[in-house]
C-alpha cells in the first residue's frame, strides 16, 4: 500500500556539531532520537527507522571512522607544535699517548637550546590550529555525504519494498482473473486463445515478483553495507515513503549554504592555514639563535686551569638562503587553497541549484499522479476485469488494462522515491537539513 504518513529524514550535522562529533559524540543530540541500537549477534530482525538507521551509520560506519582519524591525526601534529626543541648535551674527552689521563686528561661537557625568533613557534601553533579545525570540518563533511548515502540507501528498500507488494498484488490479483476465466474456458464461454494469453500474461507478473524481490534484497544489502549490519539480519524499516508540499526558495538556500557547508568550512580553515604558513616561511628569514654552556675540568698537568666553564652564541648568517624558495612554495599554496574555495562555492551553489530543479520537477510528477492518474488506473483495471467477465470486453484490452495499471503504480512510487531523493539532495547541498 502506497501511504502518505508525516515521515521524513533525519538532520545532517551542521558545523556547530562538528567539534563534538570529534571527540567521540558524534552529534547525538542533533538528531533528536534515542541511542542507535545494536544489531543482533546472529541472524535475526532488526527494526530501524531512519533517524535510528543514522545513529548506527555514526557509530560504526567504516568510512566515517577513517575519516575520524584525520582528526586524530591533525591534533597530534597540534601538540608537537606547541613543544620547545630539545637541549644538546655533548661530552668531549681529550688524553695524551705518552702522559696519564690523570695528569694531562681534559673532560668537557657542553650543553646547547636552540630559541627560534621571529614568531615561528607561534606561527606554526596557528598553522596547526587551523589544521585541527580543517580536518574537523572535513570529517563533518564526510558525515553529510555518508549520511546523504544512508538516508538514500534507507528509502530506497522503502521503494524496493513498496514495488514487490505491488508485484506481489498483480500477480495474485491476475492469478484470480485467470482462475476465473479457467472455469469460463470449460463452459465454453471464452476460446482457448483467450486462456492462453491470459496465462502468458501470469508468467510475466510472476517474474515481476522475482525480479522485484532480488531488486528488494540488493537494496537492503547496501544500506546494511553502510550501517556494517551483517547480511543474514534481515532488517525492517519503520516508515514510507510519502508526500508533503515544501516551500523552498532558491537564493535563501545558497546563501545557507555557503555558511552551513562543512567543505567551504575545510577549504576556508585551509586557506587559513596556508596564510599561517606563509608568516611561517616569511619568519625563516630571521636565523634562529644557540645558546650554550660548557664545564671543563682536566689534570694538574692540563695546558689550562684545573678547571673551567665557558658560554656560547651561535647565530647563522642569513648571507645566501633567505628561505626564498619557501616562501614563493608557501605563497603558491595559499593561492592553490584560495582558488579551491573558489571553485568550492562555485560547486556548492550548482548543487543547490540542481537539487532545487529536482525538487520542482519530481514535486510536480507527484502531484501529477496524485491529481488522480493513480486512482484513474485503478478504476479502468476493476472496470476491464468485470467487463471481461461479462464479455463486454477483449482479452486485448483486460491486458492492457491490467499493464496500464502496473505501470502507472510503479511510476508513482518511482515519483514517490525521486522525490524523497530530492529533498535529502537539497539537505546535503546545504549542508544541514532544511526540509523536514
Amino acid at each position: 500500500m502506497i501511504g502518505f504518513s508525516n515521515t521524513h529524514g533525519t538532520r545532517l550535522c551542521a558545523w556547530l556539531g562538528c567539534a563534538a562529533i570529534a571527540t567521540g559524540l558524534l552529534c547525538s543530540a542533533s538528531f533528536g532520537a534515542e541511542p542507535a541500537p545494536q544489531p543482533p549477534a546472529g541472524a535475526g530482525t532488526f527494526s530501524l527507522t531512519v533517524d535510528e538507521a543514522m545513529g548506527l551509520f555514526l557509530k560504526q560506519n567504516l568510512d566515517l571512522l577513517i575519516a575520524q582519524y584525520g582528526i586524530d591525526s591533525a591534533k597530534g601534529l597540534e601538540v608537537t607544535t606547541r613543544l620547545f626543541p630539545n637541549p644538546t648535551l655533548s661530552a668531549d674527552v681529550t688524553g695524551s699517548m705518552t702522559e696519564s689521563f690523570g695528569q694531562v686528561g681534559v673532560l668537557a661537557f657542553r650543553i646547547d637550546q636552540l630559541f627560534e625568533l621571529a614568531g615561528k613557534r607561534g606561527y606554526r601553533q596557528e598553522s596547526a590550529k587551523y589544521g585541527v579545525q580543517s580536518a574537523e570540518a572535513s570529517f563533518a563533511d564526510a558525515v553529510r555525504t555518508l549520511g546523504f548515502a544512508v538516508k538514500d540507501a534507507f528509502y530506497h528498500v522503502f521503494q524496493a519494498k513498496q514495488k514487490l507488494d505491488l508485484a506481489r498484488q498483480n500477480s495474485a490479483n491476475f492469478a484470480e482473473v485467470v482462475k476465473i476465466n479457467d472455469l469460463r474456458f470449460k463452459k465454453g464461454a471464452i476460446p482457448e486463445v483467450d486462456l492462453i494469453k491470459l496465462r502468458v500474461q501470469l508468467v510475466d507478473f510472476q517474474n515481476q515478483v522475482i525480479i522485484a524481490t532480488q531488486d528488494f534484497l540488493a537494496a537492503q544489502n547496501t544500506l546494511k553495507g553502510l550501517l556494517r549490519v551483517r547480511p543474514i539480519v534481515e532488517l525492517v524499516l519503520k516508515g514510507e515513503l510519502d508526500y508533503t508540499a515544501r516551500s523552498l526558495s532558491l537564493e535563501t538556500l545558497k546563501a545557507d549554504a555557503l555558511l552551513s557547508r562543512p567543505d567551504v568550512l575545510a577549504k576556508t580553515r585551509n586557506v587559513s592555514q596556508k596564510d599561517a604558513n606563509l608568516k611561517l616561511a616569511r619568519a625563516f628569514r630571521v636565523p634562529d639563535v644557540t645558546l650554550g654552556a660548557d664545564a671543563l675540568m682536566q689534570g694538574p698537568q692540563g695546558p689550562n686551569t684545573p678547571h673551567g666553564y665557558g658560554f656560547g652564541l651561535s647565530v647563522p648568517l642569513p648571507l645566501f638562503n633567505r628561505n626564498q624558495g619557501g616562501i614563493l612554495q608557501a605563497e603558491a599554496d595559499l593561492k592553490t587553497a584560495q582558488t579551491d574555495l573558489d571553485k568550492t562555492r562555485l560547486l556548492v551553489e550548482i548543487d543547490v541549484e540542481n537539487a532545487y530543479r529536482d525538487f520542482t520537477q519530481t514535486e510536480m510528477l507527484v502531484q501529477a499522479y496524485r491529481g488522480g492518474a493513480v486512482n484513474d488506473a485503478k478504476e479502468v483495471k476493476d472496470i476491464a476485469a468485470k467487463a471481461y467477465q461479462r464479455g463486454g470486453t477483449t482479452i486485448l484490452d483486460l491486458l492492457d488494462a491490467f499493464r496500464t495499471f502496473n505501470t502507472t503504480m510503479q511510476g508513482y512510487i518511482d515519483a514517490l522515491y525521486a522525490y524523497q531523493r530530492s529533498l535529502l539532495e537539497i539537505d546535503a547541498a546545504v549542508g544541514r537539513e532544511v526540509t523536514r
